[in-house]
């Protein structure tokens, strides 16, 4: 029998870009919240590279910058309107959303942040 294997969708898509942005301010909320510091914008981009390749997809690196810095202003007003304690819980919410079979109105709240963010980059 010849096994083909599924194309995935282009790293265009829409929903893509969001998934990228809310991933991206879990873990630059984590690193803050871990060790006091932020990523760069460049360690942000080289994120996306990664997780992109993981699903044999990519993105120009000035679109994943630009995701980074949208991820980036998210993740600071997000920590700058919690308490440490607040923020940890919510790094944790963030982080179990990411497997599609965690359910968590935290983690709805902010991918509909992120992707408000993304259509307000893009007008």
């Amino acid at each position: 029998m010849n096994r083909q294997t599924a194309t995935p969708p282009p790293a265009s898509a829409r929903g893509t870009r969001i998934a990228l942005i809310f991933a991206l301010v879990a873990e630059r909320l984590s690193a803050f919240y871990e060790h006091g510091q932020w990523l760069t914008d460049a360690q942000g981009a080289s994120l996306c590279a990664d997780w992109l390749a993981r699903t044999q997809r990519s993105l120009p690196q000035s679109e994943r910058k630009q995701l980074s810095a949208i991820s980036d202003r998210l993740a600071r007003q997000v920590a700058g309107s919690l308490s440490r304690e607040a923020g940890l819980y919510t790094v944790h919410e963030m982080m179990e959303s990411l497997d599609p079979n965690h359910e968590s109105e935290v983690g709805r709240a902010l991918m509909e942040e992120c992707e408000r963010m993304l259509d307000e980059y893009a007008a």
